[in-house]
């Protein structure tokens, strides 16, 4: 059976079909679906979300053309092996910012530079996006980001230093920051 979806998956890209490849990825969480365009990484589901939901709102927002393509994310899943063994300090895989837009989009992307083992605060995210004023708005783009682990927003803290929040629940944000010897 896997075979043959590998097979149907392999076709599709080779006919131009396959416009969104998707696969679930094992972690120390639980399960993650990643999802890519060609362009590269669009949306990683954390293990709370509903991979259903998450697969209707690709088809709806990038494209219906969405097949699972494990043989895809081979590089994807070394990469979180590496990471979650503490081995890998810096994601090397192409982003497709497409899920992302305006003032949330700049502070994802600034979030994508803070360096492995730091932290920033909100405060300095809302000022990296190009207005320090809109903290909370840089909060709800931590909040609606996409691509979480990839574009770390794990490592974005209230000013007091308090955790804030976290997609995938405040007890992954506080693993995260360990491995990376944050905490």
């Amino acid at each position: 059976m896997k075979a043959s979806l590998q097979r149907l998956a392999e076709r599709a890209e080779a006919e131009g079909l396959l416009d969104v490849a998707y696969a679930n990825v094992d972690s120390p969480f639980g399960p993650l679906l990643l999802a890519a365009t060609p362009r590269g990484l669009v949306r990683v589901n954390l293990p709370n979300y509903d991979p259903a939901e998450t697969l209707e709102e690709l088809a709806a927002k990038v494209s219906p053309r969405v097949l699972e393509a494990p043989a895809k994310f081979e590089r994807a899943r070394r990469e979180l092996d590496l990471y979650f063994e503490g081995r890998l300090t810096e994601f090397d895989l192409p982003i497709d910012w497409q899920l992302t837009h305006g003032f949330r989009g700049k502070v994802q992307r600034a979030i994508k530079r803070i360096p492995y083992g730091q932290t920033r605060t909100y405060t300095e995210m809302a000022r990296s996006a190009g207005n320090e004023r809109a903290v909370r708005a840089a909060g709800t783009a931590c909040g609606h980001n996409p691509i979480p682990i990839f574009v770390p927003c794990h490592r974005v803290l209230r000013s007091g230093g308090g955790l804030g929040g976290y997609g995938g629940g405040l007890p992954m944000k506080e693993e995260l920051l360990k491995l990376e010897g944050v905490l």
